[in-house]
């Protein structure tokens, strides 16, 4: 017992350490994993031969991920993406199977090895792949969606591809390896229900084990978790989810059907039903650790005798397996219109090979299709591919996604042809909101924007814009500024915005400048610019927010809008203190403990006047009421505070 206690303290003192670090310097938290897998296994020895044993356990966390990408796919998605699904998937799969396989037998290696090297290397890494997209919120962009598409077909491709290696098996490993097989044969024997069966017989079982989890999902899980939630303990709603996923991995496992593909169905299922985020908020945790962990296991069982034996071919192989994978991409890129830098992210993000691989090796070498002197070098080429996939995301970051940007913002910028009684600089989700209203009322405004991807965005709907820099006087010229009676300022760059500020008030005093704030600070920079109007970006929306929220805990509508009234009059009696409080201070003392002081007496002034709103409505409340007939039905309005919420 010790020792388990003791393994689990280095595998999560490992993960705690390097993973925030990692995060931290922008590595990303499945690097941080394989690196704490590094460091405690190859390098320190902390850990040792139970890490393949910990693998086969922590490689349930791609189930559950399966399962949780399954909860966000409803059946009607999941069909729309049947011509990408199956079109790019399959010519995935093919065309990387038939390159990897050719090359191998250039090499004089025999067409059945080459074919089931070709198949291990033909898959991605599911885990890696929708974490970092996950992480980076890239999983709803184009590349995204095609990326897991691939994945998608690959983790399905797994069953046919363990059907066939077994018919490749090579006579000559039988008698090497007839113990071993003996003793696996048994193992599958008796945790296997269709092992005896015949290829029909077989069909007929999997079929109704699929129908099972669909039914079972559809019908019978609702009327289990209603039963479940109305206990109201807690850990019991844990305990089902877990059940369920659980127990449609074992019947999977049961009738030798990938149970990662199973438990995806099965959340596919589920998708529209009412516990779906229940299911979704007790799965997580145990997703994220047990991926964390497999992570760790992966950068822990690489063998640096194995790598430093055969180093040049290793690093060959993988580095050929992934430009070879990255080839295949690209090419399928162009045949389905994935453009952009979205081309790079989809070819870079699945050039790895794939955790299922550790699974088709070890497959491959109990079937006697692979000998062990070529299975071992080939799971460290798994192991590393993986490892530096990572390293391609954070590739795509730097470089990739900037040029893509700088190439389109290097454009020429347009001649602005139109000149408006409002300049809006800025067409992001605050310009477009003042732009509609401006337009709706009939009011001809001309939009300048830096982003040539935003202002081409807009035209698409319809919204005309001009691509150009609205800090350059020549374009602002064009565009009228000087007969205009309003700018509104609604870029993001904080420090332009301010001097855009102060170029518009010097050379054209009578103009009207509106600007949009980040915060306070950038407020009181905004008006000592000299700025005519400024307003918090966030400040209507968030009073708007606490007043739906006032009025879902029963609070009447008459005394939230008396409070928002009052809300705001404080707020501006507030600011504008602050702000002559804030010119009087020298630059570096301006947030000194005087002003916070101030800031925080403004605070109390506006919790008593939200007191003084309640008690005076409180006071017209009980006024309207029946006089009452005995002084025991007459109580002081303090005595019912449950009035203030009628």
């Amino acid at each position: 017992m010790t020792e388990y206690f003791l393994q689990a303290f280095i595998y999560l003192s490992a993960a705690v350490i390097a993973v925030p670090l990692a995060q931290r310097l922008g590595l990303g938290s499945v690097l941080g994993y394989l690196i704490a897998g590094l460091v405690i296994g190859p390098i320190i020895g902390l850990v040792g031969s139970e890490t393949s044993t910990i693998q086969h356990f922590a490689e349930f966390g791609v189930v559950m991920m399966l399962f949780l990408v399954g909860l966000e796919l409803e059946p009607k998605m999941l069909w729309s993406m049947r011509h990408r699904l199956i079109g790019m998937g399959g010519l995935q799969v093919g065309l990387s199977v038939g390159g990897v396989m050719a090359i191998a037998m250039l090499f004089d290696i025999q067409w059945s090895i080459a074919l089931t090297i070709g198949l291990i290397f033909s898959l991605s890494s599911t885990a890696i792949v929708l974490q970092t997209f996950n992480e980076k919120g890239l999983i709803k962009t184009p590349a995204g969606r095609n990326a897991f598409s691939v994945l998608l077909f690959q983790d399905i491709a797994v069953i046919p591809m363990l059907a066939l290696i077994p018919l490749l098996a090579l006579p000559e490993l039988v008698a090497v390896t007839q113990t071993a097989v003996s003793e696996a044969a048994a193992h599958h024997e008796e945790l296997s229900l269709v092992a005896e069966l015949s290829s029909g017989v077989y069909a007929i079982v999997l079929v109704l084990s699929i129908a099972f989890v669909i039914f079972g999902g559809h019908y019978l899980t609702r009327p289990i978790f209603k039963f479940v939630a109305d206990s109201g303990v807690r850990e019991i709603s844990t305990a089902a989810a877990l059940l369920l996923v659980i127990g449609i991995a074992a019947l999977m496992s049961l009738v030798e059907v990938s149970p990662a593909l199973g438990t995806f169905l099965a959340g596919v299922v589920l998708a529209n039903s009412e516990f779906k985020h229940e299911l979704e908020a007790n799965i997580a945790p145990f997703k994220g650790l047990l991926l964390g962990l497999f992570f760790i296991t992966v950068g822990a069982g690489i063998d640096f005798d194995i790598l430093w034996q055969y180093l040049g071919p290793i690093l060959a192989i993988t580095f050929g397996v992934m430009f070879l994978k990255a080839l295949v991409l690209f090419i399928l890129s162009f045949i389905f219109r994935i453009t952009g830098s979205d081309r790079w992210l989809f070819t870079l993000s699945l050039a790895q090979a794939g955790e299922f691989g550790f699974v088709l090796l070890s497959f491959s070498q109990q079937n006697d299709v692979l000998p062990i002197h070529i299975a071992q070098p080939l799971s460290i080429v798994v192991a590393l591919s993986m490892f530096l996939t990572p390293g391609l995301f954070i590739f795509y970051e730097k470089f990739i996604v900037p040029k893509y940007e700088k190439n389109s913002n290097e454009r020429e910028q347009d001649t602005v042809d139109e000149q408006g009684v409002v300049i809006i600089a800025g067409i992001g989700r605050f310009g477009q909101i003042v732009n509609r209203l401006l337009l709706s009322n009939g009011v001809k405004t001309v939009v300048l924007d830096r982003q040539a991807s935003q202002v081409d965005t807009l035209r698409k709907i319809k919204t005309k814009a001009f691509y150009g820099d609205a800090t350059r006087p020549d374009l602002l010229e064009t565009a009228g500024v000087a007969n205009a009676a309003a700018f509104v300022i609604a870029i993001d760059d904080q420090q332009s915005s301010i001097e855009l500020v102060k170029y518009l008030k010097h050379k054209y005093p009578q103009l009207k400048v509106i600007s949009r704030a980040f915060d306070r600070g950038h407020g009181h920079l905004l008006r000592e610019a000299g700025a005519d109007f400024v307003e918090s970006e966030t400040f209507h929306s968030a009073l708007k927010v606490g007043a739906a929220s006032m009025r879902a805990m029963g609070f009447s509508d008459e005394l939230v809008s008396q409070q928002k009234l009052t809300y705001q009059r404080v707020e501006k009696e507030a600011a504008d203190a602050l702000y002559k409080e804030w010119l009087k201070r020298p630059e570096g003392e301006r947030y000194g403990n005087d002003f916070i002081s101030l800031f925080m007496l403004y605070e109390e002034r506006m919790k008593q006047a939200i007191e003084a709103d309640t008690e005076a409505y409180n006071s017209r409340n009980f006024a309207k009421e029946a006089p009452c007939d005995s002084s025991d039905d007459c109580q002081n309005p303090s005595q019912k505070p449950s009035q203030s919420l009628v």
